[in-house]
């Protein structure tokens, strides 16, 4: 009994600590999105990556919107739907993917929606912020976009190099990192961009009821301890 409750005592407390840790990490990913929204800079030459995280950046590029993909499983409103990504090649040869936003699945997996782009093979100027593509917890949930075939290709969970080989582009030659598109901008969906699907209010909560499981099982384990004791 004494074991037992040791090992659930350590679980509870670091199953706590995760949550605490997570709900930190939240907020750090809520404050970037706030302070990043300041000032808009202009991409140019500079890589992606070279910039923090939910930055407002401005760029010129010409859509291609022949060879686009939608991201899987991705959810609004309890509704199930793809988000857009649409190639965007640089002035300078490179492409960026831009997140143009959420469609509703329409209950056949055989009709893809229609995402073309009216001003596709036009020098465009698009504002938007960048983030990371989006990760799966588990791995089991993803799913690379196919190399050959018809498009747009869906995908869920995809890495940016299994992006550029579905392209046909060199790796090197992808930024890594996406562009939520501007929800002024034109040519999106719906952009109601959040740093998080839910704030980190809630993995507080979850952190709070692990510390407080842990010291109920300590109340608990000290409780029967005494009684045996009486007994004796």
């Amino acid at each position: 009994m004494t074991i037992v409750t040791l090992l659930l005592l350590v679980l509870f407390i670091s199953l706590g600590r995760w949550q605490w840790g997570r709900a930190e990490f939240k907020q750090q990913l809520g404050d970037a999105f706030t302070t990043q929204a300041e000032r808009i800079v202009a991409l140019g030459s500079k890589s992606s990556t070279a910039l923090p995280r939910y930055t407002q950046v401005e760029t010129d590029g010409r859509w291609d919107d022949s060879r686009q993909f939608l991201l899987d499983n991705r959810t609004r409103d309890g509704r199930a739907g793809y988000e857009v990504l649409t190639p965007l090649q640089l002035a300078d040869g490179r492409w960026l993917l831009v997140n143009r936003g959420w469609v509703p699945f329409e209950g056949y997996r055989d009709r893809l929606p229609d995402v073309r782009v009216a001003q596709t093979g036009r020098e465009v100027q698009v504002l938007g912020r960048l983030d990371e593509l989006p990760t799966a917890g588990l791995a089991g949930g993803r799913a690379p976009p196919a190399v050959s075939g018809e498009w747009p290709r869906v995908t869920a969970y995809p890495q940016s190099a299994e992006l550029a080989r579905s392209l046909g582009v060199d790796p090197e030659r992808l930024e890594s990192r996406m562009l939520l598109l501007d929800a002024s901008a034109p040519e999106g969906y719906r952009r109601d961009w959040k740093p998080y699907a839910k704030g980190p209010e809630q993995n507080w909560s979850y952190a709070i009821q692990w510390w407080s499981f842990a010291v109920l099982l300590l109340v608990l384990f000290v409780i029967m301890n005494l009684k045996k004791r009486n007994k004796a």
